[in-house]
């Protein structure tokens, strides 16, 4: 979950929620606008296609009516009733030029090519008599010719003597006109629309520019009499809507015209439209902030001044600055959280003075305890010394006694003052760590009581660090004290210790009861023992605080019956 100010959530609140609606709403004006122009453009699509008809009737009217007044004229009829090829050959360039056709042709009445002439050399003669040929087979009148790579328009007329209805045909008439650059440009025109002829399912003219001509006829080969539902397609990077007609009949090779509209085109509006949306976010965006930052001034603001102060009060300040002025519920809240603090601050004073009192009376509790007993013994061996009847071994003993108990008072009070003293300042030096626990050790073994104990040592070859000896010493003193009177009559104490980059750690176990778990989470507080015979409960929480002026610690790493494990830490310094 995002962590955050309240500031902050808000300002990011409000750009989110203003980027959704300013996506949603370009996202929803683009569909509309591209279903909107989509529709535009296909009924400009259909529109040019009624056009092109009108268009294409007028034309073809004229070059019908064209050819059926040619097909009439006395010299044209004299000339065919020859029937000879060269004569009709000869004489039907006056004819052409009389026609002003991009193609003439006649052939004599059993169909066979007697003229021709044109204007595209590509169109042979072998071309003009397999379209002738397929008119005598049961052609139309109006046909399209293709030759060469050039595409026509053509009507074919017979030629009569006499009547038509009373006569026979002597020859054939033929003139049409080329589908070339200038007619799709005619039709670009008459039809506001780009177009593309194709013949066969191959393109042979159109209007586009030359860079899109290649996918234009990829799309040609693949052509489908549209629907009145116009394709997609892509010419060089460009979208068009494109649908197409046939022109030719259903019997004859297909010919089709294909009528394109440039989508992108239509569309470039949008990108202007879309930097206007754009811009009216980002103002919108920019309106918010300001309008959070208004907010956080007078709202967010004084939630974090109270924010401050709970983590102030959290650290122990009670005196952190709050801001009381106003009426309003962030002012309410502070006052609330400020006789809250008074309160907290109060009741700590109380606390603190109660556990004082309690600990002072505790310690008073435990030295009185400690301490009444070895004063009773000294009081009791008193008035035995004072009787005169006692042997001179028996003073000896009574005087042994009463030492015993003066050592065991001065232990306890020797502890009492090592407590009051344990905030001394270190004098850290780099030494040798086993150095110092063979010290400790020697101490402990010179006790006659602990003399049966097996203490062993394991450490690195080089187990060093940087500490202060002296109360280093004291620190393992007291742990060998207290496993000494844990372990057994002939028990046994293990030291180890280990450097590594972290630090030095040492660790004492020994194979004794184990801690009790009554005892085991106020371990290292004043005036914590359990079934000891000597001490005040002072030793465990003196190394505590000793190892911690290390900037180290001290812990309980286990505990069972099969004994227990104290491990100490302190850091290497600081290079």
């Amino acid at each position: 979950m995002f962590k955050g100010t309240l500031r902050t959530k808000f300002l990011l609140s409000l750009t989110l929620i203003t980027a959704l609606l300013t996506s949603a709403v370009l996202l929803t004006v683009q569909y509309r606008v591209r279903i909107h122009e989509r529709e535009q453009i296909a009924q400009a699509l259909r529109d040019s296609v009624v056009t092109f008809q009108s268009f294409q009737q007028q034309r073809e009217s004229a070059l019908g009516r064209s050819a059926a007044l040619l097909a009439t004229l006395p010299p044209l009829k004299a000339v065919m009733t020859s029937q000879d090829l060269a004569t009709i050959q000869d004489a039907s360039t006056m004819f052409w030029e009389l026609a002003g056709s991009q193609v003439f042709v006649l052939a004599d009445r059993s169909g066979t090519l007697a003229a021709l002439h044109t204007e595209s050399p590509g169109f042979t003669a072998d071309d003009a008599q397999a379209s002738i040929r397929r008119y005598l087979t049961g052609g139309e009148s109006r046909a399209w010719w293709f030759g060469g790579g050039h595409l026509f328009q053509v009507f074919l007329e017979p030629i009569y003597f006499g009547a038509p209805e009373a006569d026979y045909p002597i020859g054939i008439l033929a003139v049409g006109y080329e589908i070339d650059a200038s007619v799709a440009a005619d039709v670009t025109r008459v039809a506001s629309s780009l177009v593309g002829f194709g013949y066969e399912k191959n393109l042979v003219i159109s209007s586009v520019p030359a860079s899109q001509r290649a996918a234009l006829a990829r799309h040609v080969q693949q052509i489908a009499i549209s629907d009145g539902v116009p394709d997609e397609i892509r010419l060089d990077q460009e979208r068009f809507l494109a649908t197409s007609v046939r022109l030719s009949s259903a019997n004859a090779p297909l010919v089709t015209l294909t009528f394109l509209k440039s989508f992108d085109q239509a569309t470039a509006f949008l990108q202007n439209l879309n930097r206007w949306i754009v811009a009216i976010g980002v103002v919108a965006v920019l309106a918010g902030s300001l309008l959070v930052f208004f907010v956080s001034t007078t709202f967010t603001t004084p939630l974090g001044r109270l924010v401050s102060g709970v983590r102030a009060l959290e650290q122990g300040d009670f005196a952190y600055p709050l801001d009381l002025r106003g009426s309003d519920e962030v002012s309410t809240l502070t006052a609330a959280f400020q006789r809250m603090r008074q309160t907290l601050q109060e009741t700590q004073r109380r606390l603190l003075d109660a556990e004082q009192q309690a600990t002072i009376g505790r310690m008073a509790s435990t030295i009185s305890h400690d301490l009444r007993h070895p004063l009773t013994a000294i009081l009791a061996y008193a008035e035995f010394l004072s009787e005169r009847d006692l042997t001179e071994v028996q003073r000896k003993d009574f005087f042994q006694e009463i030492r015993i108990a003066v050592n065991r008072m001065m232990d306890e009070i020797n502890s009492l003052l090592g407590f009051s003293k344990q905030s001394e300042a270190l004098h850290p030096e780099y030494a040798r760590v086993d150095t110092v626990v063979d010290r400790a050790i020697k101490t402990v073994k010179a006790l006659p009581e602990y003399e049966s104990i097996a203490i062993t040592v394991t450490h690195a070859d080089e187990c060093v660090g940087w500490f202060d000896p002296p109360k280093l010493e004291r620190v393992i003193l007291n742990l060998l004290f207290n496993a000494a009177e844990a372990v057994p009559a002939r028990g046994r104490i293990d030291v180890s210790c280990r450097v590594s980059d972290r630090g030095t750690e040492i660790r004492v176990s020994d194979n004794g009861p184990g801690i009790p778990e009554e005892i085991r989470g106020s371990l290292f507080q004043p005036f914590v023992s359990h079934g000891k015979e000597k001490g005040i409960g002072l030793g465990l929480t003196v190394v505590q605080n000793i190892m911690r002026q290390h900037h180290g610690d001290v812990y309980l790493e286990s505990t069972g019956t099969s004994g227990t494990v104290i491990r100490l830490f302190f850091p290497a310094p600081a290079l």
